[in-house]
């Protein structure tokens, strides 16, 4: 059972449901702390008071607010769950919206809220029924860490899951990146829905969706331990410049069939028109026509 992170209760009209919040996530990245190179010898953070010039104990530190130049208000972690708003106990349903609702960018990690004892079964049960049968998740209001955030209930499996939502003004207008503004054809258009459908999966569970990174770092790690050459980095591939959109997306979406072993098969690229060059010697001799009927217009 995952470490239980935050303790209260989920608020649903009149009903409440005590519940465990636990992480939902972990982490299995390879961890480096900092080494002296000379030595070997650990490098270490440490806390020390401006005012007395020396180490501080964990247990002598806290949270502070500058109100002002040398105005330092102590905030405790009691005073933050104490704090005068509802959500400082409670998950409090707000309201129930269709997922495709929410733009995926406000959406950050996510938690499993787990029933507290026997009396929060049923209700949570209830709950986690109610929202598979209305198809809906619930956005929510609570407040952790000393701030007041949105959240997002929904299911993974049996369990109700809270994910921790951006407010709107913490997500930035797409306009501040200046999206390009380009006319792309219908026949573009066509091969690049023909290569989204050739990369198109069930679901994530391939080998491509493995983290290679950890494991080929995990790989120089054991080699530099016994003393070992390091593995051989593969080279990568180089593709050929590509200038034209179109034969960029045919070959990509060939190459997406062949990786699956599906036949290739794609709409040949239409060949662009040219227009006709007339020989040059009746060009010429057109244009010295031009000459001599210039030449007999003059002298008469």
């Amino acid at each position: 059972m995952p470490r239980t992170i935050w303790s209260g209760a989920i608020s649903f009209g009149l009903v409440t449901i005590p519940i465990h919040v636990a992480s939902a996530t972990e982490n299995h990245s390879i961890q480096f702390h900092q080494y002296h190179l000379e030595d070997m010898g650990r490098v270490r953070v440490r806390k020390v008071c401006d005012l007395e010039d020396r180490e501080i104990p964990q247990s002598e530190i806290g949270k502070g607010y500058e109100y002002a130049k040398d105005q330092v208000v102590a905030i405790s972690d009691e005073d933050l769950r104490e704090l005068p708003l509802p959500t400082a106990k409670a998950i409090e349903i707000q309201a129930f919206v269709p997922l495709d609702s929410i733009d995926p960018i406000r959406i950050a990690e996510g938690y499993y809220l787990v029933p507290d004892g026997q009396v929060a079964a049923k209700p949570y049960k209830l709950l986690r029924q109610a929202l598979d049968r209305s198809s809906k998740v619930a956005v929510a209001k609570y407040a952790w860490s000393g701030r007041e955030r949105l959240g997002l209930l929904r299911l993974r499996g049996d369990a109700i899951v809270l994910h921790a939502m951006r407010w709107p003004d913490e997500v930035r207008d797409p306009a501040a990146v200046d999206p390009p503004n380009e006319t792309v054809s219908e026949e573009e258009l066509e091969h690049a829905l023909a290569l989204i459908d050739s990369m198109t999966q069930d679901d994530l569970d391939g080998p491509e969706f493995t983290d290679t990174y950890t494991d080929a770092l995990a790989k120089i790690i054991e080699a530099k331990r016994e003393e070992k050459p390091l593995p051989d980095a593969p080279e990568p591939e180089q593709p050929g410049k590509i200038l034209d959109l179109m034969a960029a997306l045919n070959e990509s979406v060939q190459q997406a069939k062949a990786s699956r072993g599906e036949d290739a098969d794609v709409h040949e690229l239409p060949k662009k028109k040219t227009r006709r060059k007339q020989p040059a010697k009746k060009t010429a001799a057109k244009k010295t026509t031009k000459k001599t009927a210039a030449r007999r217009s003059r002298s008469a």
